[in-house]
């Protein structure tokens, strides 16, 4: 784990350095998370919080089932019954 000291510049903004930028694949413009975790501020990527979850998820689904496929099916048999 790397580790930088960095100032809290005028209204509160933070810089993120170059190399922290380009690991996490950001440039400016684009969107972060901020995660509050007790006194700890973790900073990510929308698309990596959705692959976290996505990780999450699949702990719990048995290798070869697709939600989306079953969300799929039901929204069509929905769909017929209307």
């Amino acid at each position: 784990m790397t580790k930088l000291l960095a100032k809290i510049g005028e209204g509160g903004r933070l810089v993120i350095p170059a190399e922290y930028r380009k690991a996490l694949g950001v440039t400016p413009g684009d969107e972060v998370m901020l995660i509050l975790d007790g006194q700890n501020i973790h900073i990510s990527t929308p698309k990596q919080g959705i692959r976290r979850a996505q990780e999450l998820v699949r702990a719990y689904i048995p290798e070869g089932r697709k939600l989306s496929e079953e969300l799929i099916a039901e929204r069509r048999e929905e769909a017929s019954r209307e």
